[in-house]
């Protein structure tokens, strides 16, 4: 599913850096920001 700018986040879950799942639900009510880019460590 490609998103488009404005667009809602889907819902997910992830590996946290201290062991536990962050969700985008941990943050209900609060201003997230989401910043995705491609090839991160990699030599693209």
């Amino acid at each position: 599913m490609a998103l488009k700018e404005g667009d809602d986040a889907p819902e997910f879950a992830l590996p946290a850096s201290n062991g536990k799942s962050a969700s985008l639900k941990d943050f209900s009510g609060k201003k997230v920001v989401l910043f995705f880019y491609p090839k991160d460590n990699t030599p693209g």
